[in-house]
């Protein structure tokens, strides 16, 4: 059985920092695509950054604002761990995170909610301004 575990949210002040992480169990994350999704309040789940499994890396929603070079995706595959360090923090970013793994076997990139597997419960995040 598939369980994915986030850990590490709570109430943080406008410009502090965060970091996410997800204890995966039951699939081996080498071979999956890792994902960090976010659900403000009132509003779709989007995607903020996934790795990609082999030489891909990291890659992030250049469509959400204000994301890029905030928000830094890793993975420690020996650890079947994955994190989200998140810094200067917004209360925008308030919402609950998401982490998310997708079997992949080409090396692909993969940014909608549909395309992944298995979902873990989700951590809130809260941030004041």
């Amino acid at each position: 059985q598939v369980t994915l575990v986030e850990s590490g949210g709570g109430l943080v002040q406008a410009g502090g920092s965060l970091r996410l992480s997800c204890a995966a169990s039951g699939l081996t994350i080498g071979n999956y695509v890792m994902a960090w999704f976010r659900q403000a309040p009132g509003k779709e789940r989007e995607f903020l950054s996934g790795h990609s499994r082999g030489g891909g890396g990291a890659y992030y929603a250049d469509f959400v604002k204000g994301l890029k070079g905030r928000f830094t995706i890793s993975r420690d595959n020996a650890k079947s761990a994955v994190y989200l360090q998140m810094n200067s923090l917004r209360p925008e970013d308030t919402g609950v995170y998401y982490c998310a793994a997708k079997r992949d076997y080409f090396g692909q990139f993969y940014y909608t909610r549909a395309e992944f597997d298995y979902w873990g419960q989700g951590t809130q995040v809260t941030v004041s301004s």
